[in-house]
């Protein structure tokens, strides 16, 4: 597994739809292929919406995550 340290980290927690999916596109334009993010939300359309997005633009979602109060994390390595 990679260390956490090399993950790139994306809090969305309070924003609702459409706002998470564009806080993570702004965030990553500039970042480069292969890297890895931890992307952290909690509106409950999150997971249909990241999947859209990731299958629009060739990302992956390696694996998500139930954490505490509602909200889940997505680990997504960029394309």
């Amino acid at each position: 597994m990679t260390d956490q340290s090399e993950v790139y980290q994306i809090d969305a927690v309070g924003l609702v739809c459409p706002l998470p999916i564009l806080r993570f596109k702004k965030r990553t334009k500039d970042l480069p292929g292969g890297t890895l993010v931890d992307f952290l939300a909690d509106d409950p359309t999150g997971r249909k919406d990241l999947q859209a997005l990731c299958d629009i633009t060739g990302h992956r979602i390696e694996w998500t995550r139930e954490e505490e109060a509602g909200v889940t994390r997505y680990r997504i390595s960029l394309a």
